[in-house]
This record gives C-alpha cells, structure tokens and sequence, in this order.
C-alpha cells in the first residue's frame, strides 16, 4: 500500500489524460437528474466528486450504494455506474434496475462484467488501469465522474487545471505530508478514531474512515458539522481517553460551521487529551479535498505499520463474497 500511495499525484496525472483521451457520445435525452452508484472506493468517489463541482451542479445529484435504484430513475436520469473490477455484484444489481428504467448509462471500470456489458449496449465507457487493490484508484475515479459531468454539460474545464495544480502542490508538501502522518498514526495507536469535518468534506471524511478501516484493520467513526451538533455531540458527555479526534479543516468551511467547530473543540478536550486538527492547503476545493486524502492514506499506512497488519490484505471481504457466492 505504501508504494500504492506514493503513486498519488502520477495517478492524478494519468487520470487526466485517460479523461482527455475518452470518447464520449452525447446523451439521448434530457439530463434533469444524477445517480452515482457504486460501493467502496469506487462509491466514495462519487461523494468526493459531487463535492467539488457542488457549485456548478444545477441538478440532484444522488449517490446510491446498493443493488437498487432511486424509484425518480427513467430516461431522463444520468446513471453513473462505478467499479473498478466491473464484477461488484451489488452494482452490477442497480445496473440492471437502471437498464430496465432506460436511464442514460455511462460506466467507469478497470473491466470484468460492468465493460462487458457497456460495450454490449455500446454504453460511454471509462476504462482505468489495472491494480490488485481498488481503495487506491480512488484518484481515478473522482477525475473521471468530473470528465463525465463535463461531457454532459454540468460544469465548466476549472477542474483540469485545478488538478494539474493541485498536483505541483502535493509533490511540494509529500515530505511535511508524511511526517505529519507519521506522528499523527503514533497519536491514534490503540485509540478509537473519531474524525470531523464540515459537510462539505464529508466524502473525504467517510475515505479516511474506509482507509483505517481497510489498511490499518480499525474500527472509528465520521461525522459532519452542523449535523453532529443536533445529535452526536450530546454523546460526548460518554467521551473517554480513549478517542482520538481528528478535524479535517477547510478554508471553504460555512463560516457558521466554523465557528461550531471551534466551540466543539474545547467540548472534546474536556473527555480525550488527543484532538488533532489538520487545516488544507490549496487554492480550490478540488486541491483541499485531494490534500485531505493522501494525508489520511498516509497515517492509514503508518498507523498499519505500527498494528503490525497487512495494509492489503481483506480477508474478511473475500469470505463474505465466498459465502454469498454459495448462496
């Protein structure tokens, strides 16, 4: 996983040119609404996606993970399929529930049932590189959904160059990047992770979670401000030493949001010595969330290698696809 994440800003790279390189076909209808559907780390790039461009975005656009489809789905619906082995079979499931609502379909996958099916349907096909590990195609994923929504008219070419820029800005911060993983995984060794952050990096937030979780074999949890302010900080007065807090900050932050989230600082303090706050660089949105991103895969590793667990390794997954597989 390591070399995987090392790979970070080449991968933003060849992502960008395998977007400029697609041939895409115009819808047949309309476009009035989105469906993003896939699990994983091919469903949060959707999340991450639809975050960035939430500015230009001018109709719903919904992110679905699971073997259905939104009942609102007809021929009028832009139904991005996502997956990076072509073979998840809970997506494989809402393609065909889109097929039979005639949305209008556009797949991005490394292959297997999902590329066979778009070429079939002759379906616009974004095809990615192959890798034994899909959480870290991540990149791959949110720059091709934004080529998608370019093609199909919903935002502007801003984020080519922002990705070219926030590119330069990774390469130049990778070394602070990864000392501040390094300490920062020692902080959250045998601590329960609790990560916050405004609402408009929840799917960054929900990556970090998906990364601990996978790499670093943890259990935590993700929340959003306000929202956690109507519910979730009433369970702090259950706060215990034992929860690490980590706040991933924005400067796009809602200036209300931020100044809940200095207020709730302190409330945390009060039951756990460890509250950690990391603020983002880059000059849009785009670089912010993608800065938030390769930080978190790198204390996912770090945090890994001090757990002494294979960064790889899902074992548990594959039993549970072995198990349904026999049913």
């Amino acid at each position: 996983m390591r070399r995987l994440v090392k790979q970070f800003t080449s991968q933003l790279t060849e992502a960008l040119e395998i977007g400029e390189k697609a041939n895409l076909s115009p819808a047949k209808n309309p476009i009035k609404n989105i469906v993003i559907t896939g699990l994983g780390g091919s469903g949060i790039g959707g999340k991450i996606a639809t975050q960035i461009v939430a500015d230009q975005l001018k109709i719903p656009a919904v992110i679905n993970n699971d073997y259905t489809m939104p009942k609102f789905v007809g021929e009028n619906t832009l139904v991005i399929v996502s997956s990076f082995s072509g073979n998840t079979e809970e997506t494989l499931e809402a393609l065909k529930v889109a097929q039979e609502s005639k949305a209008e379909i556009a797949c991005i996958t490394n292959g297997g049932k999902l590329a066979e099916i778009a070429k079939k349907n002759n379906y616009n096909l974004l095809i990615l590189p192959k890798a034994f590990s899909p959480r870290a195609m991540l990149t791959y994923s949110v720059i091709q959904q934004l080529f998608l929504f370019n093609h199909y008219g919903f935002i502007n070419e801003d984020y080519i160059k922002e990705t070219k820029d926030t590119v330069t800005l990774l390469n130049n911060e990778v070394e602070d990047i990864i000392s501040t993983a390094k300490k920062t995984a020692i902080a959250l060794q045998n601590k329960t992770f609790v990560t916050y952050s405004e609402s408009s990096l929840e799917g960054v937030i929900i990556r970090f979670k998906q990364q601990i979780n996978e790499n670093s074999k943890a259990l935590g949890w993700a929340h959003v401000f306000p929202e956690m302010n109507h519910n979730e900080l009433v369970g702090w007065a259950g706060g215990k030493e034992e929860y690490a807090v980590i706040i991933f900050r924005s400067s796009y932050e809602h200036p209300r949001s931020a100044v809940r989230i200095n207020i709730c600082k302190d409330i945390f303090k009060k039951h756990t010595s460890t509250v950690i706050e990391f603020n983002a660089k880059g000059d849009s949105l785009l670089a912010q969330s993608f800065y938030h991103v390769l930080l978190g895969d790198w204390i996912s590793v770090y945090l890994a290698e001090l757990y002494k667990v294979d960064d790889v390794e899902v074992e548990v997954i594959n039993y549970l696809k072995a198990e349904l597989a026999k049913i």
